[in-house]
C-alpha cells in the first residue's frame, strides 16, 4: 500500500434505536455491553483507511436512549492514488457495512480539518415526552412503548409547570442540577427555551386508546448542558397534581435561580444569526428499559424521564463547510 493522502474530515449524521446499546459511546475492552460508536467504527474499518477511523460524537446519550439524529466527525485517509470519498458515497458505504439494523447513517458533509462536532454545535434541545391517563405501563399502546414515560396520573398541572419553567430561562449557575462528577469547568449555562405543551399520539394508536391518553412534551434548549442537568428540573416541573406554589417554591429550583451568573459575556444570549454546522436536529428519546434500570438502581420514579436531545444544525454557510476541498 502506498503512502496515504491528506486525511479528509467529514461530519456525519446518524440515528439509532437505543434499546440494545450501552449508550452512544464506544465500550472498550471485553465487556459484553456495546455502544453505537462500536458499530459505526466497525463499519468504517471496511473503508480501508490508512489510519484507524474514530468517530468523535457530538453529544453522548445513555444506555437505552434513542436518537433521531446524532452527529459526529471522523477523519478518513485513503491511499495516495485514491480521491477522498464523496459525502454520498461515504453515507452509502457506512450503511452497507453497518451490522446492526437499529443504526442508520443519514447524511455526510465534508468539513475543514479544524471542525469539531461537539464544539461547533450552537444549540441543543432536550424533549421529555410524558403520557397521562395510563394507570399501568403495560396499558400503553405498543406503538408508544419506548417512546414516552407513562405517569401514574390522570392529568398534570400544566399551568403550574409552564409558570415554573419560565423561572429557569436565562443565564444561571446550575450547580444544583448537575450530576456529581460533572467535568464542566463552569456550572453557568444559558437556558433559551423551557416549554410544556400537548403532544400528539402516534398515528398507529387506535382512536379508543388515544381518547384515554394525553401526551405532553417538555422541551429545554441551550447551547450546552451540564452532565445530567435536565432531569432534576423535569422532576420538579412534572410532579403530578403539584400546586404552583410548591413547584416554584421548591428549594432546589430556587437554589439554582438564586445563583445568577456573574456579569460577563456569558450573560449575553447567542444571537439567532450565529453560524450553524450542516445537518438537522439530533434527537434522543430514552427507552422503557433505560427507565427500568434507573429505577432498579434506587432512583425515584419521578426522576426517570424520556428525553430527546437535539443539536441545532441547519444548513451551514459556505465558509463553514469549506467547500468540498
Amino acid at each position: 500500500m502506498g503512502a496515504g493522502s491528506v486525511p479528509a474530515r467529514y461530519l456525519v449524521y446518524f440515528q439509532y434505536l437505543g434499546t440494545d446499546f450501552n449508550g452512544v459511546a464506544a465500550v472498550r475492552g471485553v465487556q459484553r455491553a456495546v455502544g453505537v460508536q462500536n458499530y459505526l467504527e466497525e463499519a468504517a474499518e471496511r473503508l480501508n483507511s490508512v489510519m484507524p477511523v474514530k468517530f468523535t460524537i457530538s453529544s453522548r446519550t445513555d444506555a437505552g436512549v434513542h436518537a433521531l439524529s446524532n452527529a459526529a466527525h471522523l477523519d478518513i485517509q485513503r491511499r495516495s492514488d485514491l480521491p477522498p470519498f464523496s459525502p454520498e458515497v461515504l453515507t452509502e458505504a457506512l450503511n452497507t457495512h453497518l451490522k446492526h439494523p437499529a443504526i442508520r447513517v443519514l447524511q455526510a458533509f465534508r468539513v475543514p480539518s479544524h471542525f469539531h462536532a461537539r464544539h461547533a454545535a450552537i444549540s441543543r434541545t432536550y424533549l421529555y415526552r410524558l403520557a397521562t391517563g395510563c394507570p399501568r405501563p403495560d396499558r400503553l399502546p405498543v406503538f408508544e412503548r419506548n417512546r414516552c414515560w407513562a405517569l401514574q396520573a390522570d392529568c398534570l398541572d400544566v399551568a403550574a409547570m409552564q409558570e415554573a419553567a419560565q423561572h429557569l430561562l436565562g443565564t444561571h449557575d446550575f450547580s444544583a442540577f448537575q450530576s456529581a462528577g460533572s467535568p464542566a469547568s463552569s456550572p453557568v449555562r444559558t437556558l433559551r427555551r423551557a416549554s410544556v405543551s400537548p403532544d400528539p399520539a402516534s398515528p398507529f394508536v387506535l382512536p379508543e386508546e388515544s381518547r384515554q391518553l394525553q401526551f405532553w412534551s417538555m422541551e429545554f434548549e441551550s447551547q450546552s448542558f451540564l452532565y445530567k442537568q435536565v432531569p432534576p428540573p423535569c422532576s420538579l416541573l412534572a410532579g403530578p397534581q403539584r400546586p404552583s406554589t410548591e413547584v416554584t417554591g421548591n428549594p432546589l429550583l430556587l437554589r439554582c435561580l438564586t445563583c445568577p451568573a456573574p456579569c460577563s459575556n456569558h450573560s449575553k444570549p447567542v444571537p439567532a444569526t450565529s453560524p450553524h454546522f450542516p445537518g438537522h436536529l439530533p434527537r434522543w428519546v430514552a427507552t422503557e428499559e433505560w427507565c427500568r434500570r434507573k429505577h432498579q438502581k434506587g432512583r425515584r420514579p419521578d426522576s426517570l424521564w424520556w428525553f430527546l436531545l437535539e443539536i441545532n444544525t441547519p444548513r451551514a454557510p459556505t465558509h463553514l463547510l469549506g467547500g468540498q476541498e
